[in-house]
């Protein structure tokens, strides 16, 4: 499938020397007529919306999917989408702790002298098949082997501090993407895409300072102030996005979508095929991380809507938009 572009031009190619000799024959017009309107001619000609076939999420003619899905809403920020409407804008300083004096302006302007400011992943296409694994850090992969079927995945995206190293089998060695806000962070090699979620406008000066001159050491709490990772690789989650996925897909009103949820929606926007490892309970109905042990009392989701994020996960397994693994 990942030659279709290729295929269709040798199909052409060979359809013109087949009008070519029936010409030449000069076979009857019913007859020619016949031969075009063959569904095979009509099939090969049809432009899909992906390589990936009858798994293509652009394809998906899902109404309750099609309700939901905006594909103009881009994830990410650039230097041509950075500017807020005022509901966005305010919207996204009720989540923040206190009130920055920073100008929003400046800061996106100073942001982009530092990492690349083009848009990305606008590709999508007859000739893409991106497949992407997004994994959690639910306690169910411990034990599942999962590891060799995620790497299998063009991209895979993980989040936070999981760690990788001595959970090879169950999560595999791959990482093309880490997701993270600033009291998260990690460093990172120079092979990995970092994509930064501002909560807050101090969250897009940390990164700022922390690939330049260090100068943002504390937001919530200390935070790393030198980042280890390479610069060109930096993308930022654009607080439009956020709020997209809060509103539309999550209805919500005062709490706003974990960084699972918004991973899941930005693979979705982003993916022609999406599996999803690490999320929700252990088969025995506990929540956790597969790197601690086992908590002996349940463990809430905090500010975010645990329950229906993981409701709409579900759903969207259950419409085979997205192949779910939950372990063993």
């Amino acid at each position: 499938m990942r030659y279709w572009k290729y295929m269709k031009i040798i199909f052409l190619v060979l359809l013109s020397a087949i009008i070519v000799t029936l010409t030449v024959q000069k076979v009857p017009y019913d007859q020619f007529k016949y031969l075009m309107n063959n569904s095979l001619v009509e099939h090969l000609l049809h432009e899909e919306p992906c390589a990936c076939g009858k798994h293509c999420l652009a394809a998906s003619d899902d109404n309750w999917f099609s309700e939901r899905f905006r594909d103009h809403v881009h994830p990410l920020l650039s230097l041509n989408n950075s500017v807020l409407s005022d509901n966005i804008f305010n919207w996204w300083k009720t989540l923040q702790s206190t009130k920055s004096k920073a100008n929003y302006s400046q800061v996106i302007q100073k942001l982009f002298s530092v990492i690349p400011g083009e848009d990305r992943y606008r590709d999508v296409g007859p000739s893409r098949c991106r497949t992407c694994a997004v994994v959690g850090n639910s306690g169910n992969l411990v034990g599942s082997f999962y590891g060799p079927l995620i790497d299998n995945h063009d991209f895979v995206m993980r989040m936070n501090k999981a760690p990788v190293e001595g959970y090879e089998k169950d999560v595999g060695n791959k990482t093309t993407h880490r997701f993270f806000y600033p009291e998260s962070a990690i460093h990172l090699d120079n092979n990995t895409h970092l994509v930064v979620l501002p909560f807050k406008l101090l969250d897009i000066q940390w990164i700022t300072s922390a690939l330049s001159d260090g100068s943002v050491k504390r937001t919530r709490f200390k935070v790393i102030d030198k980042l280890q990772t390479n610069k060109d690789m930096v993308m930022i989650m654009h607080p439009a996005f956020i709020y997209y996925v809060r509103t539309t897909w999550l209805h919500l009103r005062r709490s706003y979508p974990s960084t699972g949820f918004l991973v899941l929606m930005f693979a979705l926007h982003i993916c022609d095929e999406v599996s999803v490892f690490g999320f929700g309970a252990n088969t025995k109905g506990a929540w956790h991380h597969y790197f601690e042990e086992m908590p002996k009392k349940f463990r809430r989701t905090g500010k975010h809507p645990g329950g229906l994020e993981h409701q709409i996960i579900l759903e969207l397994q259950k419409r085979n938009l997205i192949d779910l693994y939950a372990g063993w």
